[in-house]
C-alpha cells in the first residue's frame, strides 16, 4: 500500500544568479534582475514528499515529526537566513537557482532518510514559480 505523506517548511534567503564565465552583459541578459550585485532574496516553501508503504503496527509511511525534525536541523537550520552565494559551501561554485537549490536539498535528505523511501523537493521560489526533483 503504497502513501505518499509531504512536510511543508518555509525558508528565508538571498542570492545571485552570476556565471563567473560570464561577463557582466551576458550575467545580465541571462539572469536579468536576479543578477543584482547586491542580492535579492526569496521566502521558499519547500515541501518534501515521501514515499513508501504503510506500516502496520503504527499507521505511519514516515513519522511527520521525525521528517520535521531533519527537514529543519538539515535545510533550515543551514539555508534560512543565509546568503547562499556567500554562507554556504554547497553553492560557492554552483549558481543557486531555483533547479539547483532543489537537487542540493534532494542530495542533503537522500542521505538522512532510507532507501527504501522514495522522496520529492517541490521548492517555491515564489507562488508562481516552483521545481520538483527529481522527475520520474
Amino acid at each position: 500500500m503504497r502513501t505518499a505523506v509531504f512536510r511543508k517548511v518555509n525558508f528565508n534567503s538571498a542570492h545571485r544568479l552570476n556565471n563567473p564565465l560570464f561577463d557582466d552583459k551576458k550575467n545580465a541578459d541571462v539572469f536579468g534582475l536576479c543578477n543584482n550585485p547586491n542580492f535579492h532574496g526569496h521566502n521558499y516553501d519547500l515541501i518534501v514528499k515521501v514515499v513508501g508503504d504503510v506500516d502496520p503496527e503504527t499507521g505511519y509511511v514516515f513519522d511527520l515529526k521525525i521528517l520535521n525534525d531533519i527537514i529543519k536541523d538539515e535545510i533550515v537550520e543551514r539555508f534560512d537566513h543565509k546568503n547562499l552565494n556567500l554562507d554556504t559551501i554547497e553553492f560557492k561554485t554552483l549558481i543557486p537557482t531555483a533547479e539547483n537549490i532543489a537537487r542540493v536539498i534532494y542530495d542533503i535528505l537522500r542521505l538522512k532518510i532510507d532507501s527504501k523511501f522514495d522522496i520529492e523537493i517541490t521548492l517555491y521560489e515564489t507562488p508562481r514559480n516552483y521545481v520538483v526533483y527529481p522527475v520520474k
